[in-house]
């Protein structure tokens, strides 16, 4: 009966998961359409993710060449049971952008042994290499090393952080992360509180409001998306404290919406560290090589990423790098 139960709980996560995602397949596909099982996390986590999934839905349709089917989740046990429908359902690829770095070997293995090759997107994981066919991502720690030099060449007199963390485990968190502990474990600055956000703006306030409620002074936000930062400031405005360029706290964030963007045109903030949603055309191309018979020259493919900096930002950056509206 224990058994049982399982079995039918995790059919129901399954469907739950299908459910949120936008499916474009429609039921058995055509034998000349190439299959894909997408995994993502939801559009609604964040401006970043919406330009993401966006991006895949414009690639992967049949007008492409593609029965595509996609699947949502930010934890990592439901998306690992999205991955095994795909490989039950017996599709030509899977696409996946990991919630979390760890656990995905045996589930590349099960992959791998069915035939199926396996792309990552966005976020790189921890497996061997010869258990995906390629991976097209951001460099994650780059991203932090880039912020953190960035942090430290404002010279400020002390450096008082909170630092409000992404999903834990995920890729981005750890690589945001990295640079910034670094700095804690020399002593360069000081960790006024370190909590994850979850990727989430209102998280991130309650982060924000119980350091301001407890009189604990901070000079220094390093939220690890747009979203979360801006929480953050919410908190700061609801209190009274001033932030951005010359005032009282610096305010860091990543993923460069247009929106967020804007605030550090105006000054507002501080600092935004790129992170490019635009993989789909790159996996796209590597597939129809595949699909040609061509060997593929490159197994990881970085994106090229920068951070602006308030002082020097203009409107001609927003439009160019800035998602969203």
């Amino acid at each position: 009966m224990k058994k049982l139960l399982t079995i039918l709980l995790a059919l129901c996560v399954a469907s739950a998961l299908f459910a949120k995602g936008d499916q474009q397949s429609g039921g058995a596909a055509s034998s000349s359409l190439i299959s894909v099982g997408i995994i993502n996390n939801p559009p609604s986590e964040s401006g970043y993710r919406t330009a993401n999934d966006k991006d895949f839905k414009s690639i992967f349709t049949a007008g492409n060449g593609y029965d595509a089917s996609f699947a949502y989740s930010i934890v990592f046990e439901e998306q690992l049971v999205a991955f095994n429908q795909f490989v039950t359902n017996g599709v030509d690829y899977i696409l996946l952008s990991a919630a979390a770095t760890d656990g995905w070997d045996d589930a590349l293995r099960s992959a791998q042994r069915a035939g199926i090759k396996v792309f990552l997107f966005d976020r790189m994981i921890s497996a061997p290499s010869s258990l995906y066919e390629a991976a097209v991502v951001s460099d994650m720690a780059q991203e932090g090393k880039t912020a953190v030099n960035w942090l430290k060449d404002q010279k400020l007199s002390e450096y008082n952080v909170i630092h409000i963390q992404g999903v834990m485990g995920s890729d981005a968190q750890i690589g945001r992360t990295a640079a910034l502990d670094a700095e804690f474990n020399a002593g360069t600055m000081t960790k006024v509180i370190q909590q994850t956000g979850n990727w989430s703006a209102d998280e991130a306030k309650a982060i924000v409001q119980s350091v301001v409620n407890a009189g604990t002074p901070f000079n220094v936000i390093y939220a690890e998306n747009d979203d979360m930062a801006k929480g953050a400031v919410a908190a700061l405005d609801a209190a009274g404290i001033t932030h951005g360029v010359g005032k009282d706290v610096v305010i860091m964030g990543f993923d460069c919406n247009k929106w967020a963007l804007r605030e550090l045109l105006a000054q507002n903030w501080n600092y935004d560290g790129q992170c490019s949603p635009f993989q789909a055309s790159v996996v796209d191309r590597m597939i129809k090589d595949i699909e040609n018979g061509k060997a593929l020259a490159q197994k990881i493919i970085i994106s090229e990423e920068k951070g602006f900096d308030a002082k020097t930002i203009t409107q001609a950056d927003i439009d160019k790098y800035g998602l969203g509206e």
